[in-house]
């Protein structure tokens, strides 16, 4: 049994449309699992505390998931298939 290549790109592009579609490598997979389980925690942290900090930290965590999804994914553009 040998080791999958890594792929260049942990996203790659959507077909149809603009941005990324699910992960193509383990590494982009561990990204996403450890961002939602940081985002779910956070957002549930502040929101028990009733607390508006729930709206900026979501906030943060999107914009860190787009810098990863730019810096690992392939180039956006709009695409209309193959």
């Amino acid at each position: 049994m040998g080791q999958q290549p890594e792929t260049e790109y942990w996203f790659p592009a959507k077909r149809y449309g603009w941005g990324w579609g699910p992960p193509a490598d383990w590494r982009g997979w561990v990204f996403m699992l450890g961002w939602l389980a940081v985002f779910f925690s956070g957002v549930g942290f502040f929101m028990a505390r009733r607390s508006l900090m729930h709206v900026p930290f979501a906030a943060a965590m999107v914009i860190v998931l787009l810098v990863v999804c730019y810096w690992k994914g392939e180039p956006p553009r709009w695409r209309w298939g193959k």
